[in-house]
């Protein structure tokens, strides 16, 4: 029942209730609630989002970020990341730290995929090996080398050096395909069908029995690029989708928007080994000048968050740990450049950044910040070729830089030799070896930070955030996380 018409019964009965004279208590407030909650009418066609059809279902082998988050609506993983970046049980029910390096996790007994087939520890171990080899998991899944049963609810994980974050790693699906199912299939709340040549994502009837959504089939509607899921959701084409990327044409949508927050972090990457920046007081300097309020707001459009610690300003650690302003301190970097032995104009800097639009526009902000403290800074934006060789070969004083931190907090690709975002980083330093003697549980996150600070290997400067965009004409509490953009899809509907 509608609202309106829930007040239309409500005002006769207190009409008729005025002109009998006689006095009536108002019903109980739960049953109000019952009348209004018990008539949930199913929508088969109204909510529809993007995939790509040249693309794979198949969240091993899909490398397309509509399918992927499509898939968010069928498969489900033993945990799942909260907006805090913590992780929440799913599949899972408990876990357990065995030893420094083996973790035991077990899983809701009694689990069914959306064909009624039971879900074991053995297809949790069959989706690990899967997920081990696909571009999407691989590299966060490295840190954990085997997976066996223990029995059909419990799954052993050995992983190649202590990690007490390790069991937020385990974000991967579980699925299987059979000769019977033409497409993989989950345990989810959906499940993808087709009927008449179109996909459907249809409600798993075997999925919780709390779960009652208004959308019932959400169509699939083939949108395989970026710039046409714009303009897909712009004319209301689709009525959902996630992007990763928040730019202008983003900002510029006629959607609804929620914020996402990604563990990508922008930074500024330091020629540690040779010139000005050789010097930790130059670094500070750097680091000091910087306003990474103005980098979030201007270089981002306001879709990206103040790195004031190492780790995700979100996230508990990152809370905990907070080492950076958000905005620039200009007396305090003129200050460390003159502890260093240099006046105004005397530091000469290269900023090297690829042609990414907005990486591009942090080089040039930072140039300006850099230069309100005195340095003398230029700028060169180059192909990912040219790019690429100029970190290979050192030319470069300070380079715009983006990673994606995965869910355990890991940093170890700027600490290890062979680390992807180790570029101008002397790993064998104290700080390289203290972060990794943390990892081994051999010395404190505290000491680890503390020699950060002052060493200043490289500088974070923000986090990235994604973008949810949803109909204006939707309704409900928009909720959503990254790899849960959908957490809360029953409370969605239109009028």
């Amino acid at each position: 029942m509608t609202k309106k018409a829930l007040a239309i019964l409500l005002s006769i009965a207190t009409a008729i209730a005025l002109f009998s004279g006689c006095k009536r208590e108002a019903p109980p407030e739960h049953q109000l609630v019952v009348q209004t909650t018990a008539q949930v009418t199913e929508d088969t066609e109204g909510f529809k989002i993007s995939y790509s059809q040249s693309d794979s279902l198949n969240p091993f082998e899909s490398d397309t970020l509509n399918n992927q988050t499509a898939q968010d609506l069928v498969f489900e993983p033993l945990f799942r990341i909260d907006e805090s970046f913590e992780a929440v049980p799913e599949i899972a029910s408990s876990y357990t730290y065995e030893d420094s390096d083996t973790l035991t996790v077990t899983i809701v007994s009694g689990l069914t995929f959306s064909d009624g087939s039971p879900l074991t520890a053995k297809n949790v171990v069959s989706s690990f090996n899967e997920a081990k080899q696909s571009p999407r998991w691989k590299n966060s899944l490295a840190p954990i080398y085997s997976a066996s049963t223990v029995s059909d609810t419990v799954i052993k994980f050995k992983m190649s050096y202590a990690n007490p974050y390790a069991h937020q790693l385990l974000t991967f699906y579980i699925s299987k395909v059979t000769d019977n199912s033409k497409f993989p299939i989950g345990s989810g709340r959906y499940k993808f069908t087709e009927s008449e040549g179109k996909l459907f994502a249809e409600k798993n009837e075997l999925y919780k029995e709390e779960f009652n959504p208004r959308f019932t089939k959400i169509q699939l509607v083939n949108v395989p690029s970026a710039e046409s899921i714009n303009n897909a959701i712009n004319i209301g084409n689709i009525s959902y989708a996630y992007r990763d990327n928040p730019n202008d044409s983003i900002t510029r949508l006629k959607c609804g928007k929620k914020q996402v927050a990604l563990n990508n972090m922008v930074y500024l990457g330091l020629h540690t080994s040779m010139g000005a920046t050789s010097k930790q007081e130059v670094r500070r300097a750097i680091s000091l000048a910087v306003d990474r309020t103005t980098l979030a707001k201007s270089a981002y459009q306001g879709y990206a968050r103040p790195s004031t610690s190492l780790f995700n300003p979100v996230s508990r650690i990152g809370r905990e740990t907070q080492i950076f302003a958000d905005s620039a301190d200009i007396t305090a970097a003129k200050q460390a450049l003159a502890s260093a032995g240099y006046s105004d104009g005397d530091v000469k800097l290269k900023i090297v950044v690829n042609q990414n639009e907005q990486r591009v526009a942090v080089a040039k902000l930072v140039e300006r910040q850099l230069e309100s403290a005195g340095f003398d800074v230029t700028v060169k934006s180059y192909n990912q070729k040219v790019f690429n060789d100029a970190l290979k070969y050192g030319t470069y004083d300070i380079y715009i830089g983006e990673t994606k931190i995965p869910n355990d907090m890991r940093l170890s690709s700027f600490f290890d030799k062979k680390g992807k975002t180790a570029f101008g980083i002397n790993t064998d330093s104290q700080t390289s070896s203290l972060y990794r003697d943390y990892l081994n549980g051999k010395a404190e996150l505290g000491k680890f930070i503390l020699s950060f600070s002052e060493d200043m290997p490289f500088i974070p400067v923000v986090y990235r955030n994604g973008v949810i965009c949803y109909s204006k004409a939707m309704h409900g509490d928009m909720q959503g996380s990254y790899g849960n953009f959908f957490s809360n899809i029953e409370d969605w509907y239109y009028n």
